[in-house]
């Protein structure tokens, strides 16, 4: 019964995911959100958590699968929570400072085990203006000199 209720509150619970905030030389790294060109909205790298790996663990893993980049990871800056009001899902995304430890330089021909993330990008503030980007204040968390930051649930946007 205990199992029943635990894997029950599973179902139920907001996914957790971890997203780095990598800035190299004035660029942040930008990655597409969703496969095939399905919209033209960008966001930090990164991705869900695995159970009995720590955030720090997953991240790296993450950024890797993602743009084949080594990273270490800082400390946390944001905390961003969306959901869709009209199903189930809801995610609480945790972003850390991270610095690239190897290479910046991101290989066009990489290819996401998942082939989710295919566009991949180094982007400048001003860039980043004219680009769709969620969270709202990941510029601002950045390349700002904001401590730690707090977006509210908000709906998914696709």
């Amino acid at each position: 019964m205990r199992r029943e209720i635990e894997g029950k509150m599973a179902e139920n619970s907001p996914r957790l995911a971890v997203r780095a905030v990598l800035v190299h030389e004035g660029h942040l790294l930008l990655v597409n959100a969703y496969p095939d060109g399905k919209s033209d909205l960008m966001c930090a790298p990164g991705g869900g958590v695995e159970r009995g790996s720590a955030l720090p663990d997953n991240l790296v893993r993450e950024v890797f699968e993602e743009t084949g980049l080594q990273i270490a990871v800082g400390v946390p800056c944001l905390v961003n929570e969306f959901h869709d009001p009209e199903g189930d899902f809801h995610q609480v995304d945790i972003y850390f400072r991270c610095t690239v430890t190897g290479s910046a330089d991101v290989d066009p021909a990489w290819q996401d085990a998942e082939r989710i993330v295919t566009d991949r990008r180094w982007v400048t503030p001003d860039e980043m203006r004219g680009l769709r980007v969620k969270p709202d204040s990941l510029a601002q968390v950045a390349f700002g000199n904001d401590p730690i930051s707090y977006d509210p649930l908000e709906p998914i946007v696709r």
